[in-house]
């Protein structure tokens, strides 16, 4: 096991300083997100921006972020490996190859904005009451649509510099983003103030191009901070066009599985959105994609804090295990990352229920209705689990693209697609359209729960020896139950005794609550010998220690 040791210590190692930049990176997230729901609520006109902005990102994942995630490391790996150069002639024709894809498939989708919003808006929205919003729509899509260009070049460069093992520049450069962003916000509310938190109005032209062309501009930045490290890494890019008899069919072979499961996660998601518009178009009151989109954005936090950081740093020790056909070096850091990755999100998600109340006061209590952000707790509480559910099925996936099963990811995802489209639509019909957000998130969790059921088995058979254990996990499960319990009780001592609260004593009872769970947590996990939370103490101290 000392070789698991060794790679767990290095994957701890790399993923703090992803994890670093991505904290960051979040928080500035979290005053763009507050900033936006303040200045434009989270109601229908609130969605018009919120779903125009969100499209680029989606459309991203579905043409070319499968292939850039999930294949292009372990294959740049394989080139620095066997090739000569390095792996340098690889990478510069698939940098010169997406370049030339994504700008023609940009221009495309820019002329198009009209037949792309279609797919993703409900028929309500073109009941002729909606007609200038459905045109404000429109307009924001072509304003942000270009930003398909900048995302897929910033994902493709950033796993180049991931393979060559500088993890944190990918992580930090969003920060670039979220400021300007703020910057671009407090603009507009300077120039145009604030809406009711469930206005249903139109923007102006004016109002488009600002938030439009600032929110493209925000993605270009984060690209451009990204290339002098490339450069210092040792990657001096020179457009190729010998693209034949190269090794990029071998990517492209697997890239087109990878596809194939974008395509049917990218329509589940459609549908959803389709959905999640009809709650603030039924009703000024129901809850729609801002409620949806903001809350999950949130909850992600964890994930991306701690699972994607180790995700990343594993997925190339993954690759070069599976490339030296290194099986039990595999399995067992497949099984100490998972485990690791376990204790850490699991509390942070159970804390996340216990506090959503407060949390959502906070976040959202900034909005001219001083009542609206209750309209976020509902989801707020439910979403932990769901994204528990993701967590462990995303980290699955990091094992089977290292193994090169990407057909076997493309099956599993069609069986997550159709449980969250059926159960999204069987729990939707004839509700209170302030329960659409809340549902939709059951749809979401019961997906994903039999997503991460079903990959978790077929992992177990294609790499032997990877287990999650129950002793671990019924020592975890008593170690979260004792912290929410404590934490439960002491939030509702400290609600009895503020009685209602403001945004800093929801602030405060929150705080509180956390360090009682958290103290509670590591306290326990100590005892019950969870030592995957010891790891992670350890590595702080030694950190400060540096500091100090």
């Amino acid at each position: 096991m000392a070789n698991s040791a060794a790679s767990s210590e290095g994957i701890l190692s790399s993923s703090a300083v992803m994890a670093a930049g991505t904290i960051v990176s979040r928080l500035s997230g979290f005053v763009r997100g507050a900033l936006l729901v303040a200045v434009l609520g989270s109601g229908l006109h609130a969605d018009i921006f919120n779903l125009a902005n969100t499209l680029p990102n989606m459309l991203y994942i579905l043409l070319a972020g499968g292939v850039f995630n999930a294949v292009l490391v372990p294959q740049v790996v394989r080139a620095m490996r066997n090739d000569a150069d390095g792996g340098a002639a690889y990478i510069n024709r698939i940098v010169t190859l997406a370049a030339i894809f994504l700008t023609i498939v940009t221009i495309l989708l820019v002329v198009a904005a009209p037949l792309v919003m279609r797919i993703y808006l409900g028929q309500a929205w073109y009941e002729p009451r909606l007609a200038e919003q459905r045109e404000s729509a429109i307009a924001f899509a072509r304003y942000c649509l270009p930003q398909v260009f900048f995302y897929g070049m910033f994902v493709l460069v950033g796993q180049v510099l991931n393979a060559r093992k500088r993890f944190g520049p990918m992580m930090w450069a969003p920060i670039a983003n979220n400021i300007l962003s703020v910057l671009v916000i407090v603009a507009y509310l300077v120039a145009y103030g604030r809406v009711d938190s469930d206005s249903n109005a139109p923007f102006t032209s004016t109002q488009e191009a600002l938030l439009g062309i600032g929110s493209t501009l925000g993605i270009a930045v984060q690209l451009l901070i990204l290339l002098p490290y490339l450069r210092s890494s040792g990657v001096f890019y020179r457009p190729r066009f010998d693209f034949r008899n190269t090794g990029l069919g071998q990517t492209l072979r697997l890239g087109m599985w990878t596809v194939f499961f974008v395509l049917v996660n990218q329509v589940a998601l459609a549908v959803v959105y389709r959905i999640a518009g009809t709650g603030a178009t039924q009703d000024r009151s129901g809850t729609g994609l801002t409620v949806y989109q903001n809350v999950y954005i949130l909850m992600q936090v964890p994930h991306s804090v701690i699972t994607v950081s180790l995700a990343t740093a594993m997925a190339t020790l993954l690759s070069t295990y599976a490339a030296a056909k290194q099986g039990k070096e595999l399995a067992e850091s497949m099984t100490s990352t998972t485990r690791l990755a376990a204790a850490l999100v699991i509390p942070v998600y159970a804390l996340v229920v216990i506090v959503a109340g407060p949390i959502s006061h906070v976040v959202y209590g900034f909005q001219k209705d001083t009542e609206a952000w209750r309209n976020f707790v509902p989801t707020m509480a439910l979403f932990p689990f769901a994204l528990m559910c993701f967590t462990f099925h995303y980290l699955m996936l990091r094992g089977f693209y290292a193994i090169e099963r990407n057909k076997l990811v493309f099956w599993v995802q069609c069986l997550i697609a159709s449980v969250n489209i059926v159960a999204a639509i069987a729990l939707t019909r004839n509700i209170d359209p302030r329960d659409t957000a809340p549902h939709l998130v059951l749809a979401y969790g019961a997906s994903y729960l039999v997503g991460a059921s079903v990959s978790a088995w077929l992992l177990r058979r294609h790499i032997p020896g990877f287990t999650i254990g129950w002793s671990f996990a019924a020592r975890l499960v008593v170690s979260i139950a004792g912290a929410a319990a404590i934490g439960w009780l002491t939030l509702l001592g400290l609600q009895h005794t503020w009685g209602e609260q403001s945004i800093p004593l929801a602030l405060a009872s929150g705080t509180i609550t956390a360090l009682a769970f958290g103290v509670t947590y590591l306290g326990l996990a100590r005892l019950m010998g969870v030592k995957e939370t010891n790891e992670v103490l350890t590595l702080v101290q030694s950190r400060l220690r540096r500091v100090s």
